[in-house]
């Protein structure tokens, strides 16, 4: 069921893979994929991306001891489908195994989802029990030309197809957003806008910070039929404030601070936040961004980009010492989130999405309890973020748009024979986005 005429089973692809034990980029030629399972698509990849998590394994601190072929961010046309597609078989079954075709561009998310267990159900679809992640010993990345995508009917997202997504959006807009865009746009949906988004979700939503958005004590906060506060002080503009702090302004950590600044501005909510880096050129490209987000994405507050000490002290004057109502932690590093622990209110929360490779936290039971702080972690169920980070993609074209602009997420795209120095400027800091065209 081939829709391209270089496919072939016996064939060679070329690919990026890792070899133990760190910093051991290679560019070889690989078999083709095949379909293995029923379930099983295969799909010719348009552009695959380098993401943060990536570097984990770069350096040897995830644990790894195999070689694969590297990458979890990809974009691409399906070219071949398992038995299991098809509208007579399928019946049942998530949609895609129903409409899913050759010929279709999909996305998919970084992790394998069933879409049919009671997790996925529920929408914590980056857990599925059938999971795997893309670029690992698990499961061959997407930074090759083509790449079995095992339970797709449940895992991709169908571009070709936008009725086939919830949005928030009228369907003439998802269309002419999927025709109008670029790939390395659309790409972002991979990983780190969905990610980006869970965090701004995640702490938006938390309890803890209930009492600031609506204006009520706790635990009065969640009651719809309490009116009026009795003996309590009424609210003051000061306790309807939110403080934010966003700890690593990588491109995920861009991604958290262009979606909390746009939820913030279409709930109207007043803020105030403190984006913070160690690196310089990370804070200039978190300083271009915000310039370049349009008014209706900037609502009501004060943002500031800050180093570490400058960040402590911009925190201390605005809340008198109290400290932020959340922290976003996007490093999944010890210092990052001791840090956020720092920053963070007692009665405040704590929501880490970066990749923490160490086997100790570095938080005491006592600290904790000290400050009455949630901490929230783990990964991004990115299929489940899918719509909300494809609304947000089409609202921040001014954002997620374009190339290698001193406002652009993405820094450049190159060719394979670039990956290994790619990979050491990643590394380094030298450079943000890369994404790789396995056809140049």
């Amino acid at each position: 069921m081939s829709a391209n005429a270089t496919f072939s089973p016996a064939g060679q692809q070329k690919a990026i893979r890792w070899y133990p034990p760190s910093y051991d980029i290679r560019v070889e030629s690989i078999p083709f994929p095949t379909i293995q399972d029923p379930d099983d698509v295969i799909v010719k990849v348009k552009l695959a991306a380098l993401c943060g998590s990536d570097l984990h394994v770069y350096r040897g601190h995830s644990g790894i001891e195999k070689d694969h072929t590297c990458g979890h961010e990809f974009i691409g046309e399906v070219i071949e489908l398992g038995s299991s597609y098809g509208a007579v078989s399928a019946k049942g079954r998530p949609a895609l195994y129903s409409n899913l075709k050759v010929g279709d561009k999909v996305v998919s998310p970084f992790t394998v989802n069933c879409g049919e267990c009671h997790v996925c159900r529920l929408g914590y679809t980056g857990r599925c029990p059938e999971g795997a992640l893309f670029g690992s010993p698990a499961l061959e990345g997407g930074q090759a030309q083509f790449i079995r995508v095992p339970k797709g009917g449940g895992t991709l997202f169908n571009l070709s197809n936008p009725s086939t997504w919830s949005s928030g959006l009228p369907q003439e807009d998802r269309a002419k957003a999927l025709t109008g865009f670029a790939d390395s746009s659309l790409l972002l949906l991979a990983d780190i806008l969905p990610t980006g988004v869970f965090a701004a979700l995640q702490a938006l939503n938390h309890p803890k910070v209930a009492p600031v958005i609506t204006g009520k004590p706790w635990p009065l906060c969640f009651s719809q039929d309490v009116v009026g506060l009795g003996n309590e002080v009424d609210f003051t503009q000061e306790d309807k404030l939110l403080t934010i702090g966003i700890v690593g302004l990588g491109p995920v950590g861009i991604c958290a601070a262009v979606s909390i600044l746009d939820a913030l501005s279409t709930r109207q909510l007043p803020y105030r936040i403190v984006a913070i880096d160690l690196v310089e050129s990370r804070r200039d490209k978190m300083k271009a961004v915000y310039a370049a987000v349009g008014a209706d994405g900037k609502g009501n507050g004060e943002f500031v980009v800050c180093s570490v000490e400058e960040a402590k002290i911009q925190v201390k004057e605005w809340t008198n010492g109290v400290g932020c109502t959340a922290v976003l932690e996007i490093v999944g590093h010890a210092d990052a989130l001791a840090l956020a622990y720092d920053l963070v209110r007692a009665f405040g929360v704590i929501v880490s999405v970066g990749v923490h490779g160490g086997d100790l936290l570095p938080l005491t039971g006592r600290q904790c309890y000290n400050k009455n702080v949630s901490l929230d972690f783990g990964r991004c169920p990115a299929r489940a973020m899918f719509p909300l980070a494809f609304d947000l993609l089409v609202k921040r074209q001014d954002v997620f748009g374009g190339v290698g602009t001193e406002a652009s997420l993405i820094d450049k795209i190159v060719d394979f024979k670039q990956a290994a120095a790619c990979y050491d400027e990643f590394d380094k800091n030298k450079v943000g986005k890369v994404i790789f065209d396995p056809w140049k």
